[in-house]
C-alpha cells in the first residue's frame, strides 16, 4: 500500500493507495482514532457495487453506521439533496463527534464533504474514491461544495478530509464514459506540469481504456496525487499556484451548467473545455504547432465528445461570467505556453474567449 502526506500543517493527512485495500479499512479507521458513530453517504449505483461490503467491515470493526443514498449524477449537489441529508442525519443523533463518510465518485465527495463542513459547524469525513476521477482529482485538496442552477461549485468550502483510501480494484467496475471522464482530469496533469506524463498516457491509452493493467492504474493514480499534494500543500486556497488545476474548467464548467448538468460526466466537459483552449494557446502564439497537433491527436481518440446542436455561443459564454473564477469582471484562464508548462492570464479579454468557445462548437457540434 503506497501512502502521500498531503502537507498542510496542523491539517495534514494521509493518501492511501493500492489494489484491494478495501479490506483494510476498518484497521486504517481504528488506527486514525475515527469516532464509531458514522454516516456512509453513496449513490444508488455505488450502493449494489460496494456500500454492502464497506459497511460490513465497517461494522465488524464496531463501528455504527448510518447510510445515506441518494440520486447518481450531478444533480444531487444541490440544495434540496443537502437538506434531506441534513434532515436523515439529524434524526439519526449524528453529533460533532461523528464522522462522515464519502463512497462514490466527485458528487459524492463534494456533497458529503460539503454536509461534513456544515453540519454543527463542521465534523470530520472520509473520502473512499470509486470513480478515476475522484481517485485522481476531486477527492485530493479539500475542494467541497453543491452547484446552484445558476453555477458549479458556487457553494461550498475548503475543508480537508482525515484521510483519503484509494483501491484502484474498484476501477473494474467503472463503465466507459466514466472511464474517459478520469482520463481527462489524468491528462491534465501531464499537460499542465510534467510532458513525460502526457506521453506515458499517451502511450498506454488502449490498455487504460480497456482496464487491462490495474498496475499502471496504480502507479498513474499516485503520480496525479503526488502532482495535487505538492500543489495543494503549496496554495491550499487557490491564491495562486492552484489555479493552473483548473486548466479547461472555465468553458468546461459552462458546458455542464448550459446543459443542465445532465448531459456531461464532469471530465467529459473539461476535456471539450481543455481542446478549445489547447487551441488558443496555439491561436495566440503560445504553444508550437507540433505540440498543438500532438495534443489534438489525443483528444481524437476519446469517443462521442460532442455539443449539442441546440447549444449556441451565447449560452456557454453566458455560464462562464457564473463561474467562480470570474473575480472583479475579469475572467482566469489557463494557456499552454507548451506540453507541461502553463501561464495564467487573470484579466482575460472576452473576445478571445469566444474565438475558443466558436472553434469548440465548430469542431464538436453534432
Amino acid at each position: 500500500m503506497r501512502e502521500i502526506a498531503v502537507d498542510l500543517g496542523k491539517k495534514t493527512y494521509p493518501i492511501y493507495i493500492g489494489i484491494g485495500i478495501l479490506d483494510t479499512i476498518g484497521t486504517l479507521f481504528c488506527h486514525h482514532k475515527i469516532s464509531k458513530k458514522l454516516v456512509l453517504i453513496t449513490d444508488e449505483t455505488v450502493k449494489n457495487l460496494y456500500a454492502e461490503k464497506v459497511i460490513k467491515i465497517l461494522e465488524d470493526s464496531n463501528f455504527l453506521i448510518t447510510e445515506i443514498v441518494v440520486p447518481v449524477g450531478e444533480n444531487s449537489k444541490s440544495l434540496e439533496i443537502v437538506d434531506s441529508v441534513f434532515e436523515r442525519i439529524i434524526n439519526a443523533r449524528i453529533d460533532r463527534e461523528s464522522s462522515i463518510v464519502a463512497l462514490g465518485g466527485g458528487v459524492i465527495g463534494d456533497l458529503s464533504g460539503f454536509i461534513a463542513a456544515t453540519y454543527m459547524r463542521g465534523i470530520s469525513y472520509v473520502q473512499i474514491p470509486t470513480t478515476l476521477l475522484a481517485q485522481t482529482d476531486s477527492s485530493v485538496g479539500g475542494k467541497v461544495g453543491i452547484n446552484h442552477r445558476l453555477g458549479k461549485n458556487l457553494i461550498g468550502a475548503f475543508y480537508q478530509p482525515k484521510f483519503v483510501i484509494i483501491d484502484a480494484e474498484v476501477l473494474k467496475t467503472l463503465d466507459q464514459r466514466d472511464l474517459i471522464s478520469g482520463l481527462g482530469e489524468v491528462i491534465k496533469y501531464g499537460l499542465i506540469g510534467d510532458k513525460n506524463f502526457f506521453k506515458k498516457v499517451s502511450d498506454n491509452f488502449d490498455d487504460l481504456l480497456n482496464k487491462s493493467n490495474l498496475s499502471l492504474y496504480e502507479e498513474i493514480i499516485d503520480h496525479c496525487c503526488r502532482i495535487k499534494a505538492k500543489i495543494v500543500a503549496e496554495d491550499e486556497k487557490e491564491s495562486g499556484l492552484r489555479k493552473i488545476l483548473n486548466f479547461g474548467h472555465t468553458i468546461g464548467h459552462a458546458l455542464e451548467a448550459a446543459t443542465n448538468y445532465e448531459y456531461y460526466r464532469h471530465g467529459e466537459a473539461v476535456i471539450l473545455g481543455m481542446i478549445a483552449i489547447n487551441w488558443l494557446s496555439y491561436e495566440l502564439n503560445l504553444l508550437s504547432q507540433n505540440e498543438f497537433n500532438q495534443i489534438n491527436a489525443f483528444f481524437d481518440m476519446f469517443p462521442n465528445l460532442n455539443i449539442p446542436a441546440e447549444i449556441f455561443l451565447k449560452d456557454i459564454l453566458e455560464k462562464t461570467y457564473f463561474d467562480k473564477k470570474f473575480t472583479n469582471n475579469k475572467i482566469c484562464l489557463i494557456l499552454l505556453k507548451e506540453i507541461g508548462e502553463t501561464i495564467i492570464l487573470e484579466n482575460f479579454e472576452e473576445r478571445n474567449l469566444m474565438y475558443a468557445i466558436n472553434y469548440l462548437l465548430k469542431e464538436r457540434q453534432q
